[in-house]
């Protein structure tokens, strides 16, 4: 693999030219149309049906667009902005008038990592970038470490929820221009914060994709694809499609010093080349990142392993893979609905232990809604290599009203969650106003012209979540909100001010981010050494090895008052010449609990009902 020397395709600044590359196979001719066609040039055909031209006295903040065979001009595939949308002109940027602060940041790696998932245009009321940096103290003082920004490619209409991505080189317009995007970027790393980008490189939207107009060879029907066309990473003329979204990905690392990467489905990312673009990817990533470290994050409805196993051993060379299992579960223990794509799961003690000691809980068994195996085994890959959460935008979205899991279940149990969430050794995930216990819903937000499409999309809606019998009715199907009504997308916005109303739930996120953090016990985020048992019917028991009998021992209780006496569970016991002492309860008034009264007496153990308790030992005496 050729080192990364920055980008060969779209609108490239060189002095006082440009140089613009695109790659159309079966053309025979392009032209470059400036400033709305007063101007064309032709460009030059290259090998393996890229184009190409460099044209004297033209300069960034001018438009531009390709005209194909003499026939319909079109913007520009690898465009840096879009000003008018996806359907609009391209601009020509340069990327080194942007001054960076950040000099000499490290990076990221997965290790000691908590990530908070944000859409910028729900985010605050403006949905802007800009306004976006205004909260990254907030979110600091929380003890967030890394921002996971939802996809920002470019899209039609003034909102998306970020996945009907057309135009994958351009932050949207909506949210800022390009140098709001490095000004967002450059705020996390002052505050030592990272951010990663989400990318879709499994599908396009429906509206404004214009890479068919180019070439047929950018999609393919060989494999099935539930959002539209699969991409042709293994196909004829494949070289140049990865070409595409290799540079994508190493664009957004490298002119926008951004910490790395979470992708979108990459279940759906068919090859079955010598070499999976994603191993090609990552690597690629890494090169055009310098020397800073990057995290790169899959998410794997399939529960794959070998994404996050190293490259010479078969795998991606990847980072870090969601966990579905883990939220399954618990979303289950918080609601006791098990229809829909939760029907194989329980949420007892013992599944939720499991996913602490193994990270999923499916490695090969046979999943029943789906009918086949799922997953596959979990090796020596270390916790902070999985991302757990207990809401994600999908998660809050794929729901009736998208309300969130507070609304669902009861406050105790809720905090008895949070804490298995953030006392995990594997790597949390916050979805935005979770830590405030925001009463805005998240629902699946669009902005199509009433037609055949929106009409399309709200049928689409419809037909997904008809899957949960609880939505299949027709009383529910006619109340599925239309993802093109404007009301739909200001409902989901957070209201900040929530902080400081909601301040209960805030401090019970704070604090446990604090102790994950500050705790050497807990810190460490050791799965392998990890141990666990069932006390009862809903109450399970994490004990924590440290240093010198220096242990930490949770217990969780999902159900009413557990009485554990006596209490033959070897791992209760104090390490030798040390006691148990409280370090920290659930049940704090603080945080909306009823008092903190301590489980363990002389007597044994009385756990409170849907409470959590850490204990840390002390020496005795």
């Amino acid at each position: 693999m050729k080192p990364w020397q920055g980008m060969t395709l779209g609108a490239t600044v060189a002095g006082d030219a440009v140089r613009f590359r695109c790659w159309a196979p079966e053309r025979t001719q392009v032209e470059v149309l400036l400033e709305g066609g007063r101007t064309a040039h032709s460009m030059q055909q290259e090998d393996d049906g890229y184009w190409s031209t460099e044209v004297r006295g033209v300069k960034a903040g001018m438009t531009y667009r390709y005209r194909l065979d003499r026939g319909e001009a079109y913007p520009d595939p690898c465009s840096r902005f879009q000003p008018s949308g996806p359907h609009g002109p391209s601009l020509i940027v340069d990327p080194a008038a942007y001054r960076w602060q950040d000099k000499g940041w490290p990076g990221v790696k997965m290790r000691g990592q908590a990530i908070y998932e944000l859409h910028v245009g729900t985010f605050t009321q403006e949905g802007t970038l800009d306004a976006a940096s205004a909260q990254l103290v907030a979110l600091k003082d929380l003890g967030i470490t890394v921002i996971e920004v939802m996809p920002v490619a470019e899209f039609p209409g003034r909102w998306n929820w970020g996945y009907d991505g057309v135009g994958l080189y351009a932050p949207a317009h909506v949210y800022g221009d390009p140098e709001a995007l490095k000004r967002f970027v450059d705020a996390t790393h002052r505050l030592g914060l990272g951010v990663i980008l989400d990318v879709v490189y499994n599908h396009l939207g429906p509206d404004g994709n214009y890479l068919p107009a180019y070439t047929h060879h950018y999609f393919t029907d060989r494999y099935p694809n539930e959002w539209g066309q699969a991409i042709n990473f293994d196909g004829p003329e494949s070289c140049g499609v990865r070409d595409f979204f290799i540079q994508n990905a190493c664009y957004w690392v490298d002119e926008f010093h951004l910490d790395g990467l979470r992708l979108d489905a990459v279940h759906a990312l068919h090859d079955e080349g010598p070499r999976h673009v994603l191993a090609e990817l990552s690597q690629a990533a890494r090169q055009a990142a310098g020397a800073r470290s990057i995290i790169l994050i899959a998410e794997c409805e399939a529960q794959w392993i070998h994404p996050i196993q190293p490259i010479n051993q078969g795998g991606w060379g990847l980072d870090g893979v969601w966990s579905e299992d883990f939220h399954h579960a618990a979303r289950v223990a918080a609601t006791g609905c098990r229809e829909g794509y939760y029907t194989d799961y329980r949420g007892t003690p013992q599944e939720l232990l499991s996913c602490m000691k193994r990270s999923f809980l499916f490695q090969g068994q046979r999943y029943q809604w789906q009918g086949k195996s799922r997953g596959t085994v979990v090796g020596d890959e270390p916790a902070a290599g999985f991302v757990f959460f207990l809401q994600n935008h999908d998660q809050v979205a794929n729901q009736l009203r998208g309300d969130r899991l507070h609304e669902k279940t009861s406050p105790g149990l809720l905090r008895v969650l949070t804490a298995l969430l953030l006392l995990s050794p594997q790597t949390p995930l916050l979805f935005m106003g979770q830590e405030f216990a925001a009463s805005s819903p998240f629902l699946f937000f669009a902005d199509f012209p009433p037609g055949e499409l929106a009409q399309a999309i709200h049928r689409g809606r419809r037909e997904f979540l008809a899957q949960f019998p609880s939505v299949a009715s027709v009383e529910a199907q006619t109340a599925i909100p239309d993802p093109c009504n404007p009301i739909v997308f200001k409902r989901s916005q957070l209201d900040l001010a929530e902080r400081d109303r909601h301040r209960n739930s805030y401090a019970l996120h704070r604090d446990l981010l604090w102790l994950r953090r500050e705790d050497p016990v807990i810190a460490q985020q050791d799965r392998h050494r990890l141990d666990g048992a069932v006390i009862g019917s809903e109450a399970f028991v994490v004990r924590y090895p440290g240093s010198e009998g220096d242990d930490r021992l949770l217990l969780l209780n999902l159900g009413p008052d557990c009485e554990y006496r006596p209490a033959p569970e070897p791992l209760l016991a104090p390490p030798a010449q040390r006691r148990w002492s409280l370090l920290w309860s659930s049940d704090e008034l603080r945080y909306g609990g009823p008092g903190v009264i301590d489980p363990l007496s002389d007597e044994g153990w009385r756990l409170p009902a849907e409470s959590a308790v850490l204990y840390r030992t002390e020496p005795e005496g």
